[in-house]
């Protein structure tokens, strides 16, 4: 039934996939997931260095590096893979979407928590990284190439370096896994929109006050005749 789920999770979020022979041999990000299930149940009886060397041998064969201690939920779909790394304390929900190049990293050298907690139906875009033990809430988007560094609202959009939390629309994301990456909002580009729009209004405005202030009068002792322009 497991691999069922998971054959399914890869047909359901990768247009690309045909059939489950296809997926079952040609998906590294599968195959990353069963070999870091037995590394995990290892490393959960305390096989620790047993544990480690098979997700070397994880990442040697599909380049995704997921540490045994790190706990996955159902439905977890990585695309692609290439240079995915899920650290030691990473929680992850169910229906997760990764695409490749995500890091799922810490910012400690204590031996705590120090990794991020994923929720359900969260997709992470390529190249995204989440740094540091803090919640990215349900159905949330990580926008691709973003750097997040602080606690994800539920139902959010994040984009950015640093990645700010931005709604789309104003409204909140579909509860549905959402992978469309192209239409994020851009909160760099809006500020840029918002200071030319402010910057045409002023242009106008000075332009009414110049309309509207009289004309200058002539210096002092200086004729009419003398104001005339004269030919060469």
């Amino acid at each position: 039934r497991t691999l069922k789920r998971d054959i399914q999770a890869a047909l359901d979020r990768d247009p690309a996939a045909r059939n489950a022979l296809e997926v079952l041999l040609c998906y590294p990000g599968l195959h990353a997931l069963y070999v870091h299930r037995v590394a995990h149940w290892l490393w959960n009886h305390h096989l620790k260095t047993l544990a480690r060397f098979i997700s070397h041998i994880g990442r040697f064969l599909t380049g995704i590096e997921i540490h045994p201690g790190a706990v996955i939920g159902r439905g977890l779909f990585i695309d692609h893979g290439m240079g995915v790394v899920i650290g030691e304390t990473t929680e992850i929900g169910e229906n997760v979407t990764i695409y490749q190049g995500v890091t799922l990293g810490g910012t400690s050298l204590e031996k705590k928590k120090r990794h991020p907690t994923i929720g359900n139906n969260v997709v992470i875009g390529s190249g995204a990284k989440i740094l540091g033990p803090f919640r990215v809430g349900d159905n949330s988007r990580i926008g691709s190439g973003s750097v997040v560094v602080k606690e994800v609202p539920p139902n959010a959009v994040v984009v950015g370096v640093p990645g700010q939390v931005t709604f789309r629309d104003g409204k909140r994301v579909p509860q549905a896994i959402d992978l469309e990456m192209t239409d994020l909002p851009d909160p760099a580009a809006h500020a840029i929109r918002c200071i030319l729009e402010r910057l045409q209004e002023l242009e106008r405005e000075v332009e009414t006050l110049r309309k509207e202030l009289p004309a200058p009068s002539p210096p002092f002792g200086q004729s009419a005749r003398d104001r005339a322009p004269r030919n060469p």
